[in-house]
């Protein structure tokens, strides 16, 4: 939870952040204003356990630890200590005293030790010291809230970075019916329009137009620099054909050496990376190079280091799907064979790479082309880090589902892209496009509505 300046409480309350929580955000501590914050021991010593590795988790459980330690400094942690900054409260790690008598013990109402139900108890224990104050778990494990409410502790998910109104992410375009047709014909014409005259007095950089008049469309975007809106043909790119208006928007976007960071939501078969890959081949000579990736989400939570093999053999497998779509454009060209032995080139070359995502950190990215797919699987803090590493002349593509997630603790509103879609709108560097249209096949579409 995170609570806003203009709503502050009279009685201060007191929050028990769980290990979800930290490994979502490091910075945790610092969101709870002047309210006093409390570590289970066993957060702690689940942090240890995640201190070693190359995930983002790793980082976030890496600096909460050097964080603790330089705001201990030489006191002792199981005391209240002040954190720094005006208006904060206290904070401390909790150790669960044997000698504490409970009305209610996870432990043994849940018959299992494990750390969640000891971290229940540490809740439970602060009520018991604190009937003054409100305690409060705040956690990203679903199951573990619902537990707390059993056991009549407040719960709440930890909702800094989270968007509250998911439905607005799912724009991008305006469509205007029963446009003048004057209008129609200008656009024609000039092939741009100024905003009042289709009674728009506010519009948002990058955003996208389609405007009906008896049955006939156009397609426009208004351009932050020119000021008006422009039209926007059909434009293929690399043999791929845009399918309908929402494509041919996301093109577009992926096309403009103006927008340098792209978004596209959408649910499977729409589109979305076959039409990143296309456009990124067509502007090849632009760019150094070509990256795809994508988070990997391990069988049972492994690191990919298991797998036998070198690097590329253990990516296979997570990466079919960018062969996939690559054989898919190659077979476009079996007529021109000069195109289709270009991709062999470019792959042999590593004109195009596929890597994962932990192997950025630290890389500074110019002149790529950047594509994330998968990006619902990712955190804010994770987002921020792979556009931090984007140096001059680097365009990223940011795409997926915000409604299929695969990783624990996030959803809808609170995992990377849809952060990343709603801090972004209205930046003129930056365009968001929703595909709602299915386009792989009739069965796929099928799947999607009904299944």
């Amino acid at each position: 939870m995170k609570l806003k300046s203009n709503s502050k409480q009279k009685d201060k309350k007191i929050f028990v952040l769980d290990t979800s929580v930290i490994l979502y955000d490091h910075n945790a501590i610092k969101s709870f204003e002047e309210h006093d914050i409390v570590i289970p021991i066993q957060v702690l010593e689940e942090l240890d356990n995640f201190k070693k590795g190359n995930d983002t988790r790793n980082f976030e459980a890496r600096e909460f630890i050097r964080m603790i330690d330089k705001i201990s400094s030489n006191a002792i942690i199981n005391d209240w200590i002040p954190l720094n900054g005006p208006d904060k409260g206290k904070f401390k790690v909790a150790i669960n005293e044997n000698g504490i008598e409970l009305h209610e013990n996870a432990v043994h109402i849940f018959d299992d030790d494990k750390n969640d139900h000891k971290i229940l108890n540490a809740a439970l224990s602060l009520q018991k010291h604190h009937p003054d104050k409100k305690v409060i778990l705040v956690s990203k494990d679903i199951c573990l809230r619902l537990k707390a409410k059993a056991l009549n502790i407040r719960a709440e998910d930890y909702e800094t970075g989270k968007i509250q109104d998911v439905k607005q992410l799912c724009g991008g375009k305006t469509i205007l019916q029963d446009v003048a047709p004057e209008v129609i014909n200008e656009m024609f014409e000039n092939s741009e329009i100024a905003p009042v005259k289709l009674g728009l007095n506010k519009v948002e950089d990058n955003e996208f137009f389609i405007l009906n008049i008896n049955g006939q469309q156009v397609m426009g975007y208004f351009n932050p620099r020119s000021g008006m809106i422009e039209r926007i043909d059909k434009q293929p790119v690399y043999g791929i054909i845009p399918r309908n208006a929402e494509q041919n928007f996301a093109i577009h976007a992926l096309m403009n050496p103006n927008i340098k960071l792209v978004t596209i939501q959408g649910v499977a078969g729409t589109g979305k990376t076959l039409m990143a890959m296309a456009s990124a081949l067509e502007q090849r000579r632009s760019y150094r190079q070509i990256f795809i990736t994508c988070p990997i989400i391990p069988l049972s939570n492994r690191d990919i280091g298991y797998l036998p093999g070198d690097i590329k053999s253990k990516l296979d497998p997570y990466m079919q799907s960018y062969w996939d779509n690559l054989n898919f454009i190659k077979d476009l060209h079996h007529h021109d064979d000069k195109n289709g032995k270009r991709i062999d080139e470019m792959l042999e070359n590593e004109k195009i790479a596929i890597a994962p995502l932990a192997y950025i950190r630290g890389r500074s990215l110019a002149k790529v082309f950047f594509i994330v797919d998968e990006a619902q699987n990712l955190t804010p803090h994770e987002v921020k880090t792979i556009i931090s590493r984007a140096g001059d002349d680097t365009k990223m593509v940011f795409m997926g589902d915000i409604h299929q997630i695969d990783t624990p603790y996030l959803d809808a509103q609170s995992n990377g892209l849809s952060y990343l879609i709603d801090r972004i709108k209205s930046n003129p560097l930056a365009a968001h496009v929703t595909l709602e249209k299915g386009e792989r096949s009739e069965l796929a579409n099928l799947a999607n509505a009904y299944l």
